[in-house]
């Protein structure tokens, strides 16, 4: 029995794409509780196992069952492609305390036995400490976990939401709910996600649907969020299998002769449209190197950029696209670009 959020008259003109960093470490926190198989993130896990036993994460452990719901006030509403994390923990921290109570019973009723351990009941008992320290958890598990490989995933998150908003342009929104994943469909003014259980939240006329693309919910979506919490979806990003231990796509050498590497470089890492910031992260480049090579590629009609709230976004033209497919003929590829600074970074939503 499917997930269902059944839409209005209004709502389809509300519905909008956020990045969210407290949603990403619940996942990522998720991930490393209840992971069996973790491709594509199983070079990320191993690191991150290690460190994540040292960080006294217990409250959050105890609040997420292998199936089943997980407190919504842990979900904060994403407040754009901007939002903070310290922005979105300040709401989780002002969570009424009587509220948080209700939501971690019902999460902990999904785990047999899970509401007589000592952690438990230390949450039950004080709900506006349980607050506290699930925030608490949570901004251990974000500086230790994610924030240091927050560019990076980033940077898959604005190329998703980029490739969705083409999608947007060139069929409407039912092409964009068709293509986030599988077990998403769309009909007769419905969302679907189909797993169980069956859960239905008829939106409030106008409200929407905050759409969350995600690198650790993988392989799955979450849905199924109640009032107050906003109607949300939180889905796979595209382009994770290239996240963890790859390089970025190396240019052919017949590209670099031509363009020199590093701006070769930089055409080749466009597949999907990306920010100067994110393209200096991701290919250990100096931003002002970057900003330099996108100006080159798009005076000669390479690139095109377009603007995301706060960021403007590079892409290929189809001219750009071409070239950049071309492959020399020997078929091998150069090293990376070289480098002009260094340290730069690298680095669940549970069904309800």
């Amino acid at each position: 029995m499917p997930f269902e959020i059944r839409f209005g008259p209004a709502d389809p003109l509300h519905c909008r794409f956020a990045l969210s960093p407290v949603w990403e470490t619940q996942a990522a926190v998720r991930l490393l509780v209840h992971a069996r198989d973790a491709t594509p993130h199983r070079h990320w896990v191993r690191r991150a196992l290690p460190l994540a036993r040292s960080l006294a994460l217990e409250p959050l452990r105890a609040v997420l069952p292998r199936r089943g719901y997980t407190p919504d006030f842990l979900f904060p509403a994403p407040a754009g492609p901007a939002s903070s994390f310290a922005e979105e923990i300040g709401r989780v921290r002002a969570t009424d305390p009587a509220r948080a109570h209700a939501e971690i019973v019902r999460a902990l009723a999904d785990t047999p036995g899970a509401a007589e351990s000592r952690t438990a009941r230390e949450l039950l008992g004080d709900p506006a400490g349980a607050v506290e320290a699930l925030a608490a958890a949570e901004t251990r598990a974000w500086e230790a976990l994610v924030a240091p490989e927050w560019p990076r995933l980033r940077a898959v998150l604005e190329a998703d939401i980029g490739f969705r908003a083409r999608q947007l342009a060139e069929g409407g929104l039912a092409r964009v709910f068709a293509a986030l994943h599988p077990r998403v469909s769309w009909q007769d003014g419905t969302l679907r996600v189909d797993r169980p259980p069956r859960h239905t939240r008829a939106l409030a006329g106008g409200e929407g649907v905050t759409l969350v693309p995600s690198v650790f919910v993988w392989p799955t979506v979450a849905a199924g969020f109640d009032p107050p919490a906003p109607a949300a979806l939180m889905y796979p990003a595209r382009g994770i299998a290239r996240l963890w231990g790859a390089a970025p796509d190396d240019p052919s050498r017949a590209l670099a002769r031509l363009l020199g590497r590093n701006r070769a470089a930089v055409l080749a890492a466009l597949a999907e449209p990306a920010s100067t910031s994110a393209l200096a992260a991701r290919l250990g480049l100096a931003p002002s190197s970057v900003s330099a090579h996108l100006a080159a590629l798009r005076g000669a009609g390479l690139l095109a950029s377009s603007r995301a709230g706060r960021q403007v976004l590079y892409g290929r033209t189809p001219l750009g696209r071409a070239l950049a497919a071309g492959r020399d003929e020997g078929g091998s590829a150069p090293p990376g670009p070289v480098s002009s600074r260094r340290g730069t970074g690298r680095p669940s939503r549970p069904s309800r």
